[in-house]
């Protein structure tokens, strides 16, 4: 199968990463249409000589001229227009650099590759986790058709033996009035009644002992039922949310549980009635060692008490606590701030409706309160389950809850056993349901995840860090003393938690190298990123990992907010390296061109920074690393990264301030890999002009970074090199002076300079 059509059909997160390959300088309809001639073309060797790239791009445009042709015969006068205007923009932007199209379709065409490489990678990875779920939904579906399949078995002998009874009842009646009429049968036709009589209670015993091993069956294949959706499913249910909760894979929809658990409830509302209606037909007609009378109150009693064990595991937190301000930080409430907590009954009958009332209650079973924050809850706390505000499901939505702390003599903080975000909170649910017909009542209770309590919003990261460690090591929803001595994580548990702290706020995770980075920060490089080894809680998020002056959380949490705030985009496309240390950075630059640079997080910054480092090499060939001063969030506002390195120079005395940035890693030129986010034309500076001096009379300002270097650190009149160029001069000067690589590591610091683009009259 063609690539483009592989691609075609991968799921829409892995055809984001493709619409990201594709923009104006090339844009996705020429792909779409010429995706068999396009495929067919070596670009690779296309990319490096000019006479073939000429040829292949006055092809491209014949293709295109063929492709509008197709378009006139069928009318289509929309994507004529559109391939007129693409042409034109090709013709625009690489007919004096053919080199510059081939390289770019050569390496959207491996990007392409490895995203269909990572998606396979993927299905393996998940297909055993899925055949084994969707196996056991098979199973349970199973059962659930032999469950109703047997319903519908005894209802129709139900009405078959009532059939049999009536008749019974009238022969015998009719027997009697003639039993008693004088002129009525003659004795050998009345004993051929009687005989016939025999024969039908005979019959009418046999169904009703049939009857009632077939209800007694029904109830054995519907507890099994029961059985597995109250002690694996819903608990398997559960631990899905709890780890969608910190970043994972959505949880599956509860749909699916909520229509086992009403088909369950509706097979014993049938059973109850199949009984009522054997009651009935006792009550007409009985014997000794009658089945029905035997077994009647025993069944009436299992079929209650399955109602009951159904009816008490049916309430459900579907969606956790979480203040709106905050969705993705669920289970971490503030207090004096609103948030949300969704009810669901899995038991769907719309008996039901409008008959729950729930009662949230905040720390109800804690007993152990010495030391223990107290809060009261406010606002509407009461609400009344209905199927209107949910698509038809019955819920009850709780929108407007808040916490206030109780302000007590002796209850300060610091007093408590634990830190205010390693206190854990329970938030339970209460209820009661009144079955007139079955003539008793139901208690219902559920509880929410453990929740953290914070009083300053300055306290959410380390009260994130307190739900993601609780949710990835246990699944016990009542262990409130969690943190009093909390359990070791395994690398292979922490690696893939970080990963999704990524992939839940952007389109991107962690792969393998970053987490490799950060094994080592954690575990230290001599354990050589051992996936048993342990992190302790302590190390994660309270200790230093190093003689910096803040936890490993701390700095991640910095990373993360300033890559939403700051970085999104770059972080998206891949552009961004980003978890990698100094040493790897060198050995990945080592043999690149000069003016390569990647982009890496700064392990000194606690609120989060980025920085660039490039290549150079001296006169001798020996090769010369530069990074940069880190960008925090401050510098981020008043520029954009992508901006700062349009614009960045570096400046020596005598020496004219140039840009060292050429491609970025591993070999992107910089402009096709950041053009898409430069200011338009309208938005940068404008040359000199009367007309365009703002009209208070001040100049215009652009913001650059510049970095002061000593000239002996530059290069002495080396003309800049392509990758082509380089990798030719590898092949003529010794590898072992390309190579080798000086431990000198300049950090440049940088510093904003206005540079003026045209001067007012008043200065």
């Amino acid at each position: 199968m063609a690539q483009w059509c592989q691609l075609q059909l991968l799921g829409s997160k892995c055809l984001e990463q493709v619409d990201q390959l594709y923009d104006d300088s090339f844009p996705m309809d020429i792909r779409q249409y010429l995706s068999r001639w396009i495929e067919s073309i070596d670009w690779d060797t296309v990319a490096v000589q000019d006479s073939l790239a000429t040829v292949r791009f006055h092809d491209l445009l014949a293709q295109l001229d063929d492709q509008h042709s197709r378009f006139a015969l069928e009318n289509n006068f929309l994507q004529q227009h559109n391939f007129r205007k693409i042409k034109r923009n090709l013709q625009d932007r690489f007919q004096e650099d053919p080199v510059h199209m081939a390289m770019i379709i050569s390496r959207n065409l491996k990007e392409e590759q490895k995203i269909l490489s990572d998606a396979a990678s993927m299905k393996q990875e998940g297909e055993g986790a899925m055949s084994a779920m969707v196996v056991e939904k098979q199973k349970i579906d199973s059962k659930v058709k032999e469950m109703k399949d047997r319903v519908q078995v005894v209802d129709q002998n139900i009405k078959n033996l009532e059939d049999v009874q009536d008749e019974h009842d009238f022969k015998c009646n009719t027997l009697k009035n003639r039993e008693n009429d004088v002129n009525g049968m003659s004795q050998k036709e009345l004993e051929m009644e009687k005989l016939t009589i025999a024969r039908m209670c005979l019959e009418l015993k046999s169904k009703r002992q049939e009857v009632v091993m077939q209800l007694t069956d029904l109830l054995n294949v519907t507890q099994a039922l029961q059985s597995d959706l109250i002690n694996e499913e819903l608990p398997e249910w559960k631990q899905r949310q709890q780890t969608a909760c910190i970043g994972g894979p959505p949880n599956a929809c509860v749909d699916q549980l909520q229509n086992w658990f009403t088909t369950v409830a509706e097979t014993l509302q049938q059973v109850r009635q199949h009984l009522k209606k054997l009651q009935e037909l006792e009550q007409k007609f009985t014997y000794d060692s009658d089945p029905i009378t035997q077994n009647k109150a025993f069944l009436e009693n299992r079929a209650l008490e399955m109602v009951k064990n159904l009816l008490c595991n049916s309430l459900v937190v579907e969606r956790q606590p979480c203040m709106p301000t905050h969705p993705q930080r669920p289970l971490v409430l503030k207090t004096g701030v609103q948030f949300t907590v969704k009810l669901r009954f899995l038991v769907k009958l719309l008996e039901f409706n409008y008959q729950l009332k729930v009662k949230a209650l905040f720390d109800k079973d804690v007993t152990e309160k010495k030391g223990f924050r107290k809060f009261n809850i406010l606002g509407t706390n009461i609400k009344v389950m209905n199927m209107e505000e949910s698509n038809g499901s019955l819920t009850a939505e709780f929108r407007h809850l808040q916490l206030k702390e109780q302000k007590v003599a002796g209850n300060r903080t610091n007093e408590g056993p634990l830190i205010v975000t390693e206190e854990l909170h329970s938030l339970s649910f209460e209820s009661e349901l009144h079955l007139n017909q079955a003539g008793f009542n139901v208690k219902l209770e559920a509880m929410s995840l453990p929740v953290v309590v914070i009083s300053n919003v300055c306290q959410l990261p380390s009260g994130w860090a307190s739900i993601l460690w609780y949710n990835m090591l246990t699944t016990e929803p009542r262990n409130l003393k969690f943190f009093l001595s909390p359990p070791a994580a395994q690398w292979s548990q922490l690696s893939e938690v970080l990963s999704w702290q990524f992939s839940s706020v952007t389109k991107r995770g962690l792969n393998q190298e970053q987490l490799n980075m950060l094994a080592d920060k954690l575990l230290g490089v001599k354990a050589q990123r051992n996936p048993e080894g342990l992190i302790p809680w302590t190390k994660f998020c309270k200790h230093s990992t190093n003689e910096k002056s803040f936890p490993f959380w701390l700095w991640i949490e910095g990373i993360l907010d300033l890559i939403k705030r700051h970085l999104l985009f770059l972080w998206n496309d891949g552009s961004i390296m980003g978890f990698i240390s100094k040493e790897r950075e060198k050995h990945l630059l080592s043999n690149k061109c000069p003016g390569t640079f990647l982009l890496r997080f700064s392990e000194s910054s606690r609120d989060g920074a980025i920085t660039f480092t490039w290549i150079e090499h001296d006169v001798h060939g020996k090769p010369l690393f530069h990074s940069v001063e880190p960008y925090t969030k401050k510098e981020l506002t008043a520029v954009s990264l992508p901006d700062i390195i349009r614009t960045y120079k570096v400046m020596a005395a005598e020496n004219v301030p140039e840009n060292p940035l050429r491609f970025l890693y591993p070999n992107i030129p910089k402009d096709k890999a950041f053009g898409k986010y430069y200011p338009k034309p309208s938005e940068t500076s404008e040359p000199m002009d009367v007309e365009s001096v703002d009209k208070s009379g001040y100049m215009k300002t652009e913001l650059i970074s510049v970095s002061e270097v000593h000239p002996s650190r530059m290069q002495d009149n080396m003309m800049p090199m392509s990758p082509d160029d380089y990798r030719m001069l590898q092949q003529i000067v010794s590898p072992r002076d390309i190579d080798a690589v000086t431990d000198n590591l300049m950090d440049f610091p940088q510093f904003d300079m206005q540079m003026n683009s045209e001067f007012s009259e008043e200065n």
